[in-house]
């Protein structure tokens, strides 16, 4: 069967486009027959980062950029959209991911994926957002590095500066007749110095004959306090022994009396107190104390009854007449009369 010439430019014209457009689509960064998963990252600057740039995972490109957009209307750490796609199969974004734009090596720009550990938070489906941050590229890295040593640097060189100018000045006119000065009074204290240093052997020269005679009678009295040192350690032990006798015999046993005589009063004080005793009951017992005043009341009523009519106790018989109640003889009167006398009224 033969085509006609038209029909046959006719399919090479529909071959050439449709190849033209998976071309175009593929340097747009799409696979080549399409149906890669889209996301869209959100970062504060673009990083250098264009269309068809790269998507790394771990040094290997995954991925491609699609578009780099700006967002105004976003917050300032999502003003650049940018639109990418991941080729490579059954790759998912663990949610937690760090997604980086800056300098994938040391000639290229693109987006540095850093998947998260923790599978449980779950992935990112395609068509989701994720909020990226910017990398700093090598230069800002050098100059971050450098900054510090510039700064550093500039302060040591006012530092040397500084000396030298206080070197400089040091070195002027009239610090050289200064140190002229200085040098000169340190010239003379030295020859006062040697000047005193010979005064002193001069002193010790003519004194020697004293020093030795001081230094002989130190050292016979370090001899003799050696010799003495066992006398004076037998002294000083009897008179700690002395000292211990006292404090074990007669010194000890006084102040055990007097411990026990403490004691005792102590005892004797808490048993008034507490009512026992006769001591304790005349303290603290008013029945004794009414008792005692009853029978001061019932003596002294004995003692104004028989003023009033002795004869109701005592039966004198006279001429004879029989007597009437106690007789009591002489020696029986006068006892009464004493105890009589002898109660208080």
């Amino acid at each position: 069967m033969r085509f006609s010439k038209e029909i046959k430019i006719g399919v090479i014209s529909i071959i050439s486009l449709a190849l033209l457009m998976l071309g175009v689509n593929f340097l747009k960064g799409n696979s080549f027959f399409g149906g890669d998963d889209v996301y869209y990252g959100f970062f504060p600057n673009s990083g250098g980062v264009a269309a068809a740039c790269s998507v790394v995972l771990n040094g290997v490109p995954v991925g491609k950029v699609l578009r780099v957009e700006y967002v105004p209307e976003n917050p300032p750490d999502q003003l650049v959209k940018i639109t990418f796609n991941l080729q490579a199969e059954n790759l998912k974004i663990t949610k937690g991911s760090v997604l980086k734009v800056g300098a994938v090596d040391l000639f290229n720009k693109g987006i540095i994926l850093t998947l998260g550990t923790d599978s449980k938070k779950g992935y990112y489906k395609p068509g989701d957002d994720i909020v990226g941050i910017s990398a700093q590229d090598m230069l800002e890295q050098v100059q971050a590095y450098a900054d510090p040593l510039v700064q550093n640097f500039q302060a040591v060189m006012i530092k040397i500066d500084k000396v030298l100018s206080s070197f400089s000045s040091f070195w002027d006119n009239s610090a050289t007749s200064e140190l002229e000065g200085s040098l000169r009074e340190v010239k003379e204290a030295i020859s006062r110095f040697g000047s005193v240093a010979y005064e002193l052997e001069l002193l010790v020269q003519n004194e020697k004959t004293q020093i030795d005679r001081i230094f002989n009678n130190l050292e016979s009295i370090t001899q003799n306090l050696k010799m003495s040192n066992d006398k004076i350690s037998t002294i000083l032990g009897n008179a700690q022994k002395i000292t211990d006798d006292l404090v074990t015999s007669e010194f000890k046993s006084v102040i055990q009396n007097a411990n026990k005589t403490i004691n005792m009063v102590n005892t004797l004080l808490t048993d008034a107190n507490n009512g026992k005793g006769s001591l304790g009951m005349l303290l603290k017992d008013d029945k004794l104390v009414k008792e005692l005043e009853k029978t001061n009341k019932d003596v002294q009523n004995l003692v104004k009854d028989i003023e009033l009519h002795p004869e109701r106790y005592i039966h004198i018989s006279l001429l004879g007449a029989k007597s009437k109640g106690v007789h009591l003889n002489e020696s029986d009167e006068k006892k009464l009369r004493k105890v009589l006398d002898s109660i208080p009224e």
